[in-house]
C-alpha cells in the first residue's frame, strides 16, 4: 500500500513539474523543482489529526475553559468538504458588561486550523452566526468563543466528510 502511494505522489509531482515546465515555456528551473517537492510534502503533512489541546492552546492559554452555552450546528455528514454549512448560537446577554468578544473556528484536520475569527461586542446585538467552511476530511469543529471577562466557552462537533478539500493546501 505504502508503495502504491508512494508512486501515487510521485506521479502527481511528475504532473506538477511537467506543467510548471510547460508553463515557463519549456524552460526547467531547479529551484521550481524543489519549492513543489516542498510544498507537495508539507501540505500532505500537516492535514494530520490535531488533538483538542493543540487546536485551542494557542488561544485559551491559561484562561478557564468550559463546554457550555455555546451551539455549533454542522451536518454529520458532508458529501463536499469545499462548502460545508455552519451555524453557531451563543447564549450571551451582549452587554457591555458581559459580552462574547471573538468567536474562533478550528480544525482538527485542516492544513491551516483556524478557518474562521469573528469579533463581536454589545454592538452585535445576538452571538449567532453561519457561513460555510472548508474541511479536509473525517474532523472535529472546534466553535471557541472568548468572553469579556477573558474566559473561554465552546462546542465541538464530528463531522463525516465525503469529499476532502483543502487537500491543495489552499
Amino acid at each position: 500500500m505504502r508503495s502504491r502511494l508512494l508512486s501515487r505522489r510521485q506521479s502527481i509531482l511528475k504532473l506538477c513539474q511537467t506543467t510548471l515546465a510547460t508553463s515557463l515555456g519549456g524552460l526547467w528551473l531547479g529551484s521550481a523543482k524543489a519549492q513543489v517537492d516542498k510544498l507537495t510534502i508539507t501540505g500532505l503533512a500537516e492535514a494530520r489529526l490535531r488533538t483538542f489541546e493543540e487546536m485551542v492552546r494557542p488561544y485559551v492559554q491559561n484562561q478557564d475553559l468550559q463546554k457550555e452555552r455555546v451551539t455549533l450546528s454542522l451536518p454529520m455528514l458532508a458529501d463536499n468538504g469545499h462548502m460545508v454549512p455552519l451555524s453557531l448560537k451563543i447564549d450571551s446577554p451582549m452587554t457591555e458588561a458581559s459580552h462574547i468578544t471573538h468567536v474562533y473556528l478550528i480544525s482538527q484536520r485542516n492544513p491551516v486550523p483556524l478557518m474562521a475569527k469573528f469579533v463581536m461586542g454589545p454592538w452585535s446585538g445576538r452571538a449567532d452566526l453561519s457561513t460555510r467552511v472548508r474541511l479536509s476530511g473525517n474532523q472535529s469543529v472546534i466553535a471557541l468563543a472568548r468572553l469579556s471577562d477573558g474566559n473561554f466557552i465552546y462546542d465541538v462537533q464530528e463531522v463525516v466528510v465525503t469529499e476532502a478539500a483543502c487537500v491543495d493546501n489552499g
